[in-house]
């Protein structure tokens, strides 16, 4: 069995600590600890964190290897200090049965960069006509919890009510990706000023909330857990604050670029910034940031979306939708959140582990740093700044909004069970 001391780490932002990892998991937590034939990191005052989890990554197989694989969306993940990822369903063929999901469990299992549990279709083909197989599913080797047809809205609100019937049978969660398609036909952007300036179909806020606000009113009705995919808008920030003070069993997550960029970047007409949800105003990015702090967004998820670079480097109309994110997320909520003192080190672990992990139901990831603790660990050195280069990304895309931009904090080590699967930046 390998033995790992990590020395001097400030766990999760506090004092320093040493912690000796034994196997697969955490022996000791201290001071002036020592393992004689252990492997020893000096950490020197970097921050060490329970590994990360993502509520909503974007893996691409089956179907769009092109994109995206398991196996390199698993070692960007590794790169960004992620040790669980969830795997959208939104694949070719879509993730709606137990044959495919078990696939893309399996492929997770083979490659080891980090944890990958499939999030299963809502229905059948994402079509929003039929439910999916939710039940097999969930009792398949990959043990659904999770099920969402992102990339669309479960639009019709009676097979969005039994979707909520069908998994509180099993204490399942629907996580959904909350747009009236009906008013966002032909969008391209954010409506408002900008839209209206750039000439571009507007993508309104209402197409959001609307969705929202069914939602939550129907989880309370079946008495089910809903969970709101990539919100964006001060209005659904207030829509789940109110569902929350009522009692009713919603979450919600907020990604990165929402955290960060504005609706204003589409001026540029620069492809890298259409995604979905679209950028939204500098109102809104400010009241995402208070809702994350205060608890009324209970995560950050970063909505990987790797894209190959002939459906990014084009027209802004005809470019698709979506960010790879992975790799810089922490450091853009280091940027957001931390460097500007509305979250410490603490709330960070929260939002992107322990509190991920809890509703995705990933077990052994999010867990305390702790002696008898799995040993899921991320380091990073938040003392770092520099640009962004995404030729060094592990992932198969590189449609990152960042490129240039000097951003906080780099991953160093990230170690899943014990193992490490990052070392000085360098995957293993």
């Amino acid at each position: 069995m390998s033995k790992t001391l990590i020395r001097g780490a400030k766990v999760l932002g506090g004092e320093a600590r040493d912690v000796l990892i034994d196997g697969e998991t955490i022996a000791e937590v201290g001071t002036g600890l020592s393992a004689e034939g252990a492997e020893v990191v000096e950490a020197g005052g970097k921050v060490l964190l329970p590994g990360l989890v993502d509520l909503h990554t974007h893996l691409r197989e089956p179907g769009r290897e092109d994109s995206e694989t398991v196996l390199t969306g698993t070692r960007a993940a590794a790169s960004g200090g992620y040790t669980s990822v969830f795997a959208m369903a939104n694949t070719f063929p879509v993730a709606d049965t137990a044959g495919v999901v078990e696939q893309v469990w399996r492929l997770g299992k083979e490659h080891g960069y980090c944890d990958v549990q499939p999030i299963g279709a809502v229905t059948v083909g994402l079509e929003g006509q039929k439910l999916a197989e939710l039940g097999a599913m969930h009792e398949s080797a990959a043990a659904v919890t999770v099920f969402s047809d992102d990339g669309k809205c479960v639009h019709d609100a009676v097979i969005m009510r039994r979707a909520l019937e069908y998994v509180k049978a099993f204490g399942g969660v629907i996580a959904q990706h909350a747009q009236e398609p009906r008013l966002t036909e032909g969008a391209q952007m954010n409506e408002g000023v900008v839209s209206a300036e750039l000439g571009l179909g507007g993508w309104p806020a209402v197409a959001e909330e609307s969705i929202i606000a069914r939602d939550v009113l129907l989880a309370d009705h079946v008495g089910s857990r809903v969970h709101i995919c990539h919100l964006s808008t001060a209005g659904s920030v207030e829509i789940v604050r109110w569902a929350k003070s009522r009692g009713i069993d919603v979450t919600a997550e907020v990604t990165p670029h929402h955290l960060l960029l504005t609706d204003e970047l589409v001026r540029t007409y620069n492809p890298v910034y259409k995604v979905n949800p679209p950028l939204r105003t500098e109102r809104d990015v400010m009241a995402l940031r208070e809702a994350l702090a205060d608890g009324t967004i209970d995560i950050v998820a970063t909505d990987h979306a790797p894209h190959p670079h002939e459906d990014k480097d084009c027209e802004w109309a005809a470019a698709a939708m979506g960010m790879v994110g992975l790799e810089t997320a922490l450091s853009v909520v280091q940027e957001t959140m931390v460097d500007t003192g509305l979250l410490d080190w603490a709330g960070v672990a929260d939002r992107m582990s322990f509190t991920p992990a809890r509703i995705g139901r990933a077990g052994g990831h999010g867990r305390p740093v702790s002696a008898g603790e799995p040993a899921n660990l991320t380091l990073v050195d938040t003392a770092y700044r520099g640009p962004v280069d995404p030729a060094g990304f592990a992932s198969r895309s590189r449609n990152t909004p960042y490129e240039g931009r000097e951003l906080p904090g780099r991953v160093t080590h990230t170690w899943l069970r014990g193992k490490a699967t990052l070392v000085d930046g360098k995957l293993t």
